[in-house]
């Protein structure tokens, strides 16, 4: 048995819903919503990894991509990787670069949009939709 100590981690060895892989390794789904455009997601960890309370998802705009314009009754936590992100919420606008925290709350109408030359990646994490 590997031990604690090691800077890996073998999921195999553990069977508590724990969960140690690279994001890369998470399949990348286009986001067919409509309104959307150039937006990939990364669903990283979801009740089916055994988290009962979020979801926590990594975004990847290209170039001129960007998010629907809408809202919905949870709210999203945010934390841009990388590039220049424009965010919308409830009519204000701000631009949001790597090491920046969002918080969209509740019922806020919201967008992201790349509004850089490379592509976008953000962490967002939503409570699951029940």
């Amino acid at each position: 048995m590997q031990s604690f100590l090691t800077p890996t981690c073998n999921c195999e060895e553990f069977n508590l819903g724990f969960k140690c892989v690279p994001a890369s390794g998470v399949k990348l789904e286009k986001m067919d919503e409509k309104g959307a455009e150039g937006i990939q997601v990364r669903w990283l960890i979801t009740e089916k990894d055994g988290a009962p309370n979020f979801a926590m998802r990594l975004f990847e705009l290209k170039p001129k991509g960007y998010s629907p314009l809408h809202r919905h009754n949870w709210e999203h936590e945010v934390y841009i990787l990388e590039g220049e992100c424009r965010v919308t919420c409830e009519r204000q606008t701000k631009k949001a670069t790597a090491g920046y925290v969002v918080f969209i709350p509740p019922n806020a109408e919201h967008q992201f949009a790349n509004a850089g030359k490379t592509t976008l990646k953000f962490i967002c994490l939503v409570p699951h939709h029940k």
